[in-house]
Parts: C-alpha cells; sequence; structure tokens
C-alpha cells in the first residue's frame, strides 16, 4: 500500500532534526540535517506501517496538516511511504500455493514449458498493478 502521513520535523541545537508522525503510534525517528531527517522519515514510516500491517493493527487515517500543533521552530511535511517496496525487500521467504487447472491446459503448459510459479507472481503483479 502506498501513504502519505503528515510529519513534524523539530530542528536540535546541533543542526539536526528529530522527526515524529503524530497520527502513528511510536513512529519517529531523526536525522543530521534536514535531507538525512527526510530520508530516515520515509524509512521509519514504511517500516512502522508495513509493520502495523502486518500484524492486523489499525492504522489511522492521516491528520489534516494544517490542523497540527507544533512547537516553535518545527514544521510539518508530508512523507510518503510504500509497505510493497519494503515488503520485496524484507519479506522474501517462499510460501508455497497449490493450484488446481484441468489437465488439458496442464499438458498444454507443459509443451510450453511453462514455469507455473513464474507465471502466477507475474499474473498476480499484474492483476495488482505492482512494477516487477
Amino acid at each position: 500500500m502506498k501513504y502519505i502521513y503528515p510529519a513534524v520535523f523539530t530542528p536540535e541545537a546541533d543542526g539536526g532534526y528529530l522527526v515524529d508522525f503524530p497520527d502513528i503510534p511510536n513512529c519517529f525517528t531523526d536525522g543530521d540535517d534536514l535531507a538525512d531527517a527526510f530520508e530516515n522519515a520515509e524509512d521509519a514510516l514504511a517500516l512502522k506501517l508495513w509493520y502495523m500491517e502486518e500484524h492486523g493493527e489499525t492504522i489511522a487515517p492521516p491528520s489534516v496538516p494544517a490542523s497540527l500543533e507544533v512547537a516553535d521552530g518545527a514544521s510539518v511535511a508530508l512523507v510518503k511511504a510504500d509497505t510493497i517496496a519494503v515488503r520485496k525487500l524484507n519479506d522474501t521467504r517462499a510460501v508455497r500455493k497449490n493450484i488446481t487447472l484441468p489437465g488439458w491446459l496442464d499438458a498444454v503448459a507443459k509443451e510450453h514449458h511453462i514455469n507455473f510459479s513464474q507465471l502466477l507472481q507475474n499474473a498476480i503483479r499484474r492483476e495488482c498493478g505492482i512494477e516487477a
């Protein structure tokens, strides 16, 4: 899934930034500078949302950025997250699936040297709009 959530970027005295996501419990990070903080924010948000999806936790809708109250000097920015990309990198286990198809179709597929696993993966990606 793809998400966009507001994050609060609070500058630190050493030039770094603390980043907090008001809508996502226990999701925060930091960075040595603003660019580093944004990159870390995308990673932290994607990993936390993936964890929540995997554990069936309720994911709150994002707040309207203008409705968030922030401390002086802090700012709000929207951060994107793609849990499908995180899944591709972290969940590489093979899962066995049984399928049923007519015998004649199995015979034709064997004649054409069809790799059923690859065919099913490609079909699921295409059906779900996931790029390889």
